[in-house]
């Protein structure tokens, strides 16, 4: 009953509780083994007659044929119980345990299980038989004859014996249990005696029935093999039952409900014990075009292979769990953020291999979020979301996996009041817009600006734009803002072309802002409002930007180009730089990413990257803007290079209006260097 399969862990030359117990249980079982076998092995052959042998077939056959439990521990209950009890009521103690042991061996060798495991198993079992045993003789005597009918006094000793084998035999399997996983020993023993006390009761009162069955005539054996085929059907069918409650119908991977149970187990072994572990959230990437291509069918089957892929990323003891659709989840126990980003990328790696589906390759990827205990929540519900959030903003960065992180949260409480304080600040006029000059590389003239919104937050001072406009695009707040700061912006340039009629407008666009089919109209009319041409303005948008949906992106771009208005690249070089999509798009200019430029006076890497794109540009026909510029010997190459324009601290710090104003009377155009001067550290920098 209740023989248990063992997650050993490695050996350690430290005495654990847990390793202590196994040795000291292990080997006084062996120690009765082997003294019972020395002693008293040969009657035990010489006596054993047709009853001992097909009772001790019927122990080894229902060893092999156990019942096994759902959960993570792999329990199971074997039939053998009934046989056992009636080999120790028929031949006594040192019988019984012989056949119990052997019968043991072969079905723990069947099942390649480790040799640890099998010698703890026949020790538990050896130890139950014993002490049952000794409770039989000293009452109603064993071995028991077919003379000696067991008489209504003896129920009451049959029953203690029965107690006690199932006291012994399942208290020994529950305590090494609670010690391998970490877990309160009584706490586990007393849960572990009450799942199993009736189906134990069972099979142990079916023991002395055998007996006088057999007593009787061994005719008679078939009718008992009845009641116990019944157990055993019965055991299979909640078995069965349990597995689809707690298992997904089309994967067979455990389901929310069995992920919920577990988490909760390892929150309170990470209460007790101090051991971290994290949740990581999975969202298949494209699937969606598979269902909508090729139909459910070969969805379904996909999915089908997720499990085994991801099972080739983690550990034995690691959960996976589908939690539906394309979502699954896995539970990390012991893993710090290192470990566990390690275990995310090789998620990333193995997902990203082509999937074969009915001679069909198909290519999906993932987007994973993951958040840690107790860091992160010390209760399922709160990891669950917290791991959901990053894994949105895994898909809003396009990034294999995003860990938690509470200030880009939209849901915590101090995120929620900043949005309260941001959609009433578009209002109170608290943001305000800043510009940057870009120069021409070869003269130093100015010849355009770039917008760059700050928020004069009331309490926290003047904020960056990376401060609140990734808050604005989750919430829908970057709309307004995006038009607030196109409409001042323009106004602006309206205002300086009276001095500066060749000055142009940059104007960073979100990927909200880009898939509103209403962008271009809403771009003519403040152009119109603000008697402004078309070639005027430049809109700025990221590579990342356009890839969140490239047809609707095109489509809007189209629109713009047709009207006029110049189209830039940002950060080039840094997110997907597919020279396909490039090729298609209606781009005017490309920025090298300021990371490049930066280290490209020392690093080689950096300035052959800058010096391929400057030329990939030329070759495209595009304008070419250095972002970055920070000193006069990076201004000097970007001009040897044949780049068009820089901008940078280099050059200026993003200004007021009334200061770039004065800024813009003083600047006279020169070669690069004649007018750098240091400015501050530079800040993230996106309208």
């Amino acid at each position: 009953l209740g023989l248990l399969t063992i997650t050993l862990r490695s050996a350690s030359l430290s005495i654990t509780p847990f390793r202590a117990f196994l040795l000291s249980v292990t080997g006084a079982g062996l120690g009765l083994v082997g003294l019972l076998l020395l002693l008293h092995g040969p009657d035990v052959a010489a006596q054993a007659d047709f009853r001992f042998w097909l009772f001790a077939a019927l122990v080894i056959l229902c060893e092999l044929l156990p019942i096994q439990l759902c959960g993570g521990r792999q329990d199971r209950i074997t039939l053998s119980t009934s046989f056992g009890f009636a080999l120790l009521l028929t031949v006594g103690i040192p019988g019984a345990v012989l056949v119990q042991a052997v019968a043991s061996v072969i079905a723990d060798v069947r099942g390649h299980k480790a040799a640890r495991v099998t010698l703890f198993n026949v020790a538990q079992y050896a130890l139950a038989l014993g002490a049952a045993g000794l409770v039989l003789a000293a009452t109603v005597g064993v071995p028991h004859t077919p003379e000696q009918a067991f008489l209504p006094r003896d129920v009451p000793w049959l029953v203690l014996a029965a107690a006690v084998f199932f006291l012994v035999n399942q208290g020994l399997t529950a305590t090494i249990q609670a010690l391998a996983h970490d877990e309160e020993v009584l706490d586990h023993v007393r849960h572990d005696l009450s799942f199993h006390t009736f189906t134990a009761a069972t099979l142990l009162g079916l023991g002395p029935l055998v007996v006088v069955a057999a007593d009787f005539s061994l005719l008679l054996l078939p009718l008992l093999l009845l009641p116990l085929a019944a157990v055993y059907r019965g055991g299979r069918q909640a078995v069965l039952n349990q597995h689809h409650a707690f298992h997904d119908g089309l994967t067979g991977l455990p389901n929310r409900a069995l992920l919920h149970d577990r988490m909760a187990q390892a929150l309170l072994v990470s209460q007790r014990v101090g051991t971290p572990g994290a949740v990581l959230l999975l969202d298949l990437d494209r699937f969606k075009e598979v269902n909508d291509t090729l139909g459910h069918r070969y969805g379904d089957l996909l999915l089908q292979q997720i499990g085994p892929r991801l099972g080739e990323a983690l550990r034995e003891s690691d959960t996976v769990a589908r939690l539906g659709g394309d979502e699954f989840a896995v539970l990390l126990a012991g893993v710090d953020t290192r470990s566990a980003g390690t275990v995310a990328a090789k998620i990333a790696g193995a997902l990203e291999r082509p999937f074969v589906v009915e001679g069909v390759t198909l290519d999906v990827g993932a987007s994973m979020g993951i958040a840690f205990y107790p860091d992160h929540g010390d209760d399922v519900d709160t990891l669950v979301q917290h791991a959901d959030v990053a894994m949105y903003l895994a898909k809003e960065a396009h990034s294999s996996y995003q860990f938690y992180d509470p200030e880009q949260d939209l849901y915590s409480r101090g995120r929620l009041a900043l949005v309260g304080q941001l959609r009433r600040a578009v209002g109170r006029g608290e943001l305000v817009v800043h510009y940057q000059p870009k120069a021409e590389a070869p003269t130093g003239r100015i010849a355009g600006l770039e917008a760059l919104v700050r928020w004069s937050h009331p309490e926290r001072g003047l904020l960056g734009p990376d401060q609140f406009i990734p808050l604005a695009e989750q919430t829908g707040l970057i709309q307004p803002i995006a038009r607030f700061v196109l409409d001042t912006a323009l106004a602006q340039l309206a205002a300086w072309r009276g001095e500066h009629p060749d000055l142009t407008m940059a104007v960073n666009v979100s990927a909200r802002n880009l898939l509103d089919p209403q962008l271009p109209d809403d771009v003519a009319v403040a152009l119109d409002r603000h008697g402004l041409e078309p070639q005027a303005l430049v809109l700025e948008l990221t590579e990342g930007t356009i890839m969140a949906d490239p047809n609707r992106a095109l489509a809007v771009l189209d629109r713009l180009s047709e009207m006029g208005v110049r189209l830039a690249i940002d950060d080039f070089g840094v997110g997907y730089s597919s020279l396909g999509y490039l090729k298609r798009l209606p781009v005017d200019e490309i920025k090298i990413d300021k990371s490049f430029v930066l280290g490209m006076t020392h690093d080689e890497g950096d300035a052959v990257i800058v010096r391929s794109t400057i030329d990939l540009g030329r070759n495209l026909g595009l304008g070419v803007v250095a972002e970055g510029v920070e000193n006069d010997e990076a201004w000097a190459q970007l001009a040897l290079l044949g780049c068009d324009r820089v901008q940078g601290y280099g050059l200026s710090r993003p200004l007021p209006a009334e200061t770039l104003t004065r800024w813009l009377a003083e600047w006279v155009g020169a070669a690069p260097g004649t007018h750098f001067q240091p400015a501050s550290p530079p800040q993230a920098d996106r309208a």
